[in-house]
């Protein structure tokens, strides 16, 4: 038994002050250990200068577009924190999917991420491909969550909206011990909610490049108005 504090020291540097950083209660999380890194908070953005700039502990690279391998050398070179990839599973299904996973396992994302439609087909094609985890996304109450996991999905990415809470909880009911990831909402009180329903980690989504840099503009207006007062 420890009899001083636990104080955790930081190292910063001028030029990494405007770091992102996570919501603290993301912490709360019991995350999930995959190939013995712990993972409780993961960044939802292909935007790699977001990537390179917050404490999140990875990245969930996915978009509403046909994934392509350039993107995702692109996201998974630029990286300094492990990345799981988008491989379709809506327009772009079966063996481009597989494809798409082989690829990605090749440029170290840590790993795949199927959408909600994937027939079970696909999973259990990429299942026997790859030896990265499929993360299969979970949109609604609805959703077959026992076909996926048979299928080869090892974790699951719970992306439910308003109805997120409901969701965990109605899988966590079946599936006590089923790796979760879940969208934790805006607030603290939401992601707390969203943890407590049964959620091992919690995706979080940044502020986008306009809003940060609106931000900053903003500080920059501000100091050159007080110079112009202290001039005057």
């Amino acid at each position: 038994m420890r009899d001083y504090p636990i104080e955790i020291p930081e190292i910063m540097t001028a030029l990494r002050l405007d770091l992102i950083k996570v919501p603290p209660v993301i912490r709360y999380c019991s995350g999930i250990r995959i190939f013995g890194r712990r993972i409780k908070s993961i960044v939802y953005t292909t935007d790699i200068a977001i990537i390179r700039n917050i404490d999140a502990d990875a990245a969930i690279a996915v978009y509403p577009f046909s994934p392509h391998p350039t993107i995702t050398k692109s996201i998974t070179e630029a990286a300094d924190i492990p990345v799981f990839c988008g491989v379709g599973g809506g327009t772009t299904q079966g063996k481009r999917s597989v494809q798409m996973s082989i690829f990605a396992e090749a440029q170290g994302a840590i790993g795949v991420v199927v959408n909600s439609p994937t027939p079970k087909e696909t999973i259990n094609d990429i299942y026997k491909t790859v030896d990265i985890p499929i993360v299969a996304t979970v949109t609604s109450v609805y959703s077959n969550v026992a076909e996926k996991i048979e299928a080869g999905a090892k974790i699951l990415n719970v992306s439910g909206g308003r109805d997120t809470v409901e969701v965990v909880r109605s899988i966590r009911k079946e599936f006590p011990k089923f790796p979760i990831i879940a969208t934790g909402g805006p607030t603290d009180e939401s992601i707390i909610e969203t943890i407590q329903a049964g959620a091992n980690a919690i995706t979080y989504t940044p502020p986008s490049n306009g809003e940060l840099f609106s931000r900053k503009m903003d500080v920059y207006r501000e100091k050159e108005r007080q110079q112009s007062l202290e001039n005057e």
